[in-house]
């Protein structure tokens, strides 16, 4: 029997519980926002602002602040049985520039336990919580086009986001059986407050090569996470979705 979701109901999310990681920043709090007004329950998660989540939640009108350190394991596995989650969103990173010749042990592995543990152990607390509760669920794991093509400054930030990608295509292969889809998006440049001011040759140069011409907005990235987290995308998994106006398109000589 053909149960396929009709048209009007592809972007609903009612009677749904969505844990997105790092709810305080630019992509995560739009990422939180989308879902609130598809329907969603949001448990907006942050470790260094609470104050910003909260304010996420007060001005949704509705959710809950969770405080958790991602990169501790009885951390993760409490989070994740205390908010349930349908869906869970891994967009918590740090993206600090850095010189790799500068770059100490300890810079690198802060970047890799933020980055890449923390996705790790939240999907793999989620994925034993649907398990054990005989249900599915969904994961999509913010990565970035630097996972694909690095930028200087950034060996540390590029791994990590290579690694997720890979570890995306592992979890979407071990955890498909049981129903759980595993899938992430690459975002490009984004628009953030100041960007202009701080960076504007880069802003230039991103709106003369980029096909589309313009910087990304935080609801691009959204909404290629509600298309990926329910059911307009219920037959895939493994994948990564690339959300930047076309710039990885070009050649690259």
């Amino acid at each position: 029997m053909d149960k396929t979701p009709r048209v009007e109901d592809l972007l609903k999310f009612d009677n749904t519980t969505v844990l997105v990681t790092g709810a305080s920043g630019n992509i995560g709090g739009a990422i939180a926002r989308r879902f609130a007004e598809a329907g969603a329950r949001i448990i907006a998660h942050s470790h260094q602002n609470v104050a910003s989540a909260t304010d996420l939640v007060e001005a949704l009108g509705q959710g809950d602040v969770v405080n958790a350190d991602l990169t501790d394991a009885a951390g993760v596995e409490d989070l994740v049985a205390s908010a349930a989650p349908d869906i869970v969103v891994n967009n918590a990173a740090v993206q600090p520039v850095q010189a790799l010749a500068d770059m100490s042990i300890d810079d690198w592995r802060h970047v890799l336990q933020s980055n890449l543990d923390s996705a790790f152990l939240m999907t793999q607390c989620a994925a034993s919580y649907w398990r054990a509760n005989m249900r599915g669920g969904s994961v999509v794991n913010i990565a970035s086009i630097e996972g694909l093509d690095p930028a200087p400054g950034h060996a540390h930030y590029a791994t990590s986001k290579a690694a997720l990608l890979m570890f995306t295509r592992a979890a979407a292969l071990e955890y498909g059986g049981d129903g759980i889809r595993v899938n992430a998006v690459s975002p490009g440049l984004i628009f953030r407050d100041g960007i202009d001011q701080e960076w504007p040759e880069g802003v230039q140069r991103w709106q003369q090569k980029a096909p589309l011409k313009r910087l990304g907005v935080s609801n691009d990235v959204a909404d290629a996470v509600l298309f990926l987290a329910g059911p307009a995308a219920r037959w895939i998994t493994g994948i990564n979705l690339v959300v930047d106006g076309g710039m990885s398109s070009q050649n690259k000589w």
